[in-house]
């Protein structure tokens, strides 16, 4: 683990808000958004652009987009081509794509194939690169699946590979129902550095069975220097289910900093941010960090 440094992309606004059953207000997302950028965080998930009609609460992203205007490193997802259209008029830079390794878990959640899929991504992510833009692939289900069981991990190297050869900018690779173990996480994310060395490589788990630390760990030590996480470990993923929320921005840092790995990132101002978002979630907040921060003095 020869890196002093790693990187945190916070996820909370987007992937942390986009299942909650009650209507965040913008304004309170805004102002979630502006205590996060305030902690020091360069890469964000900010919104998606899907339809109102699926994800009522991603609704106000053109608002969510605008309030942020000044910053070209703001990501959003956009999951098919309307979504793109609608993130280029808003001058958007960085977009998100994601597609599951597994064929039952997008058929359930984008009524696709993962080939299907894949087709109808690489025109658009091949047209967005030809203006230079930053495209990001999610990778989902990439070592369990709720339907399926354990994914080969063949198949997710394979899928990595075809977005890479369409020209994705990073790679963000998803233990989407929290099922994993280092051991598995050390052995893909090694297979994956070796397979494409030059592309950026993103780990991104949930802690359903509080395994999310652990696995962060096993990625540091095959040399993957870059995390997903959302402050207060919100989020989940409606078609798996029991799955928790993301790993918990504030219990990432708190690991990290302790083991002497930088972020840049300000720890009582995640914790702000969280403080701050917690009245408008359905869901008790669950991060070992926060709750701890709550009662003591660490």
């Amino acid at each position: 683990m020869p890196s002093e440094f790693a990187a945190i992309i916070e996820v909370g606004a987007r992937d942390g808000l986009q299942n909650e059953k009650q209507f965040v207000p913008t304004e309170a997302k805004i102002r979630f958004i502006q205590l996060l950028k305030e902690a020091g965080f360069k890469e964000m998930e900010l919104t998606s652009f899907v339809s109102a009609k699926w994800v009522p609460q991603m609704q106000d992203a053109k608002e969510i987009v605008k309030a942020f205007s000044d910053d070209k490193r703001n990501i959003v997802l956009t999951p098919n081509e309307k979504g793109m259209m609608a993130a280029r008029e808003l001058n958007c830079e960085a977009m998100a794509v994601f597609v599951g390794v597994s064929n039952t878990f997008n058929q359930k959640n984008i009524n696709k194939t993962t080939t299907e899929s894949v087709e109808q991504l690489r025109p658009l992510i091949l047209k967005q690169k030809q203006d230079d833009l930053f495209i990001r692939a999610c990778i989902s289900t990439s070592f369990y699946c709720p339907y399926e069981g354990k994914i080969d991990e063949k198949d997710t190297i394979a899928l990595c590979e075809q977005f890479v050869e369409a020209g994705v900018d990073e790679l963000s690779v998803a233990d989407t129902i929290g099922m994993a173990n280092p051991r598995e996480v050390y052995s893909l994310f090694t297979k994956l550095k070796d397979a494409f060395p030059h592309i950026l490589l993103t780990a991104h788990f949930h802690d359903t069975r509080g395994m999310a630390l652990a696995n962060i760990y096993a990625a540091l030590e095959a040399e993957v220097y870059r995390f997903d996480s959302s402050a207060g470990g919100l989020g989940g993923c409606p078609f798996a289910k029991g799955a928790t929320g993301n790993v918990a921005t504030e219990d990432v840092i708190f690991m990290l900093h302790q083991m002497g790995v930088e972020t840049g990132i300000n720890l009582d101002k995640v914790v702000e941010a969280v403080t701050f978002i917690e009245p408008y979630i359905s869901r008790k907040i669950e991060s070992k960090y926060f709750n701890l921060k709550a009662f003591t003095k660490i």
